[in-house]
């Protein structure tokens, strides 16, 4: 067994840890592969079984076999083929704790972005566990863990699985609500608890909402909207943002919408030339990271931030690339051309389409509906634009670019 740089126990070691890693990263699986954005593991035991309670068959058992062979690296114990041979959950938390008791050394999480395979990125256990202890300073004093974020992203894992064993919050005390209304979230938390999220989900957790004293939050995925932090603040709310990527792992944090970020302490900045980052390992190894996003620099560690550089945009805490989506509508048969934007703030927090119909096809209502049935079996919901405006040619400015338009009325 590899060591991890740490005198905790190894985090697979709490099967209930392992369980949500594992239920999270089936019912995801599951969920795409259904098409069913509303498949959660609640209430998911490990005696939950595969075939009878979930009916999932030959092809789906391969590919979610597959992805939790990937995300743990059961290839280098050679145990990954022994997941066909199981139907429950229990099964195969057996079959991986087996695997991660001869290699636990390094994990594979994908990225979120919506441009059909998403990227694969391992990240050595030794600095994800420093990362967690230097998240731990940030929440000193928590009690209880609400996640609402899934266990087997890297945010879910760094926060759900590897931070509560550094603030010594007990196993029973980590507790998801992603089945629960955010806008329900003060009736259920209490002083001494953390609750991780992402910006949606903040979005909508403040209406008319007052926190007991001493409850902290946690925001990643997405810069948080200033709006939705300022809400937060209003409600008695601390809430911290994390900013980093699945490519990454954690850069850097701030407790304020007012502040600029700050570097973790292992990482640094590796020019004064460019926005380019060292991290150094528990080993003293460094290796130099790229940001998402352009990064202004406001002093040595601290900094804001500038465009994506990849031009994804953030849905739900998903990326998603309109350039992509704009493909696929371009390949309905009535579309001749298309736009896709992220709405503005007070349009709302998903795409918007603007489509031209081919010559001869009528712009109306009925077109209208066929589109947003023909979308939602092609994207992914994240992906599916949800106002479509018709028009005879693309929104453009004056220098002829393309150009921003309303959805209202």
């Amino acid at each position: 067994m590899q060591t991890t740089g740490t005198l905790l126990s190894p985090w697979w070691t709490d099967r209930n840890a392992l369980l949500r890693v594992a239920a999270d990263l089936v019912a995801t699986e599951l969920a795409a592969l259904r098409h069913d954005p509303l498949l959660l593991p609640e209430g998911w035991s490990a005696s939950l079984s595969l075939q009878h309670d979930l009916g999932v068959d030959s092809l789906e058992l391969l590919q979610i076999a597959g992805s939790l062979a990937e995300m743990l690296q059961m290839q280098r114990s050679g145990v990954e083929d022994y997941l066909l041979a199981r139907r429950t959950l229990a099964g195969w938390l057996d079959i991986a704790t087996a695997g991660l008791q001869h290699w636990d050394g390094e994990l594979t999480f994908r990225t979120s972005g919506s441009t059909g395979e998403p990227k694969r990125c391992a990240h050595a256990l030794a600095t994800l566990e420093q990362e967690a202890a230097s998240l731990a300073t940030l929440f000193q004093g928590r009690r209880r863990l609400l996640l609402a974020v899934p266990s087997h992203h890297i945010y879910g894992f760094l926060f759900g699985v590897l931070l509560p064993r550094h603030l010594g919050i007990a196993a029973d005390q980590v507790i998801s609500v992603r089945a629960r209304l955010p806008s329900q979230l003060a009736r259920h938390v209490l002083p001494g608890d953390l609750v991780v999220g992402h910006p949606q989900f903040w979005q909508a957790a403040f209406a008319d909402a007052t926190f007991p004293a001493d409850v902290m939050g946690a925001s990643s995925t997405a810069p948080c909207p200033d709006a939705v932090a300022e809400r937060a603040q209003a409600a008695g709310l601390r809430l911290v943002q994390v900013y980093g990527a699945s490519e990454t792992g954690g850069l850097g944090w701030r407790a304020s919408h007012r502040d600029p970020y700050r570097l973790l302490p292992h990482i640094e900045r590796a020019s004064e030339n460019d926005d380019s980052l060292l991290r150094r390992g528990p080993d003293g190894e460094a290796q130099t990271l790229r940001a998402q996003d352009g990064l202004a620099w406001c002093g040595l560690d601290t900094f804001t931030l500038g465009a994506r550089r990849d031009s994804a945009v953030q849905v739900g805490g998903i990326n998603v690339f309109p350039a992509r989506v704009r493909q696929v509508l371009l390949t309905h048969p009535q579309v001749e051309d298309a736009a896709v934007r992220l709405m503005r703030p007070d349009e709302g927090l998903r795409l918007k389409a603007f489509i031209v119909p081919r010559a001869g096809v009528a712009a109306d209502s009925g077109l209208t509906q066929a589109l947003r049935i023909w979308i939602d079996e092609h994207l992914a919901a994240p992906e599916r634009p949800k106002a479509i405006t018709l028009g005879s040619s693309i929104p453009r400015g004056a220098l002829g670019k393309p150009a921003d338009w309303s959805i209202a009325g």
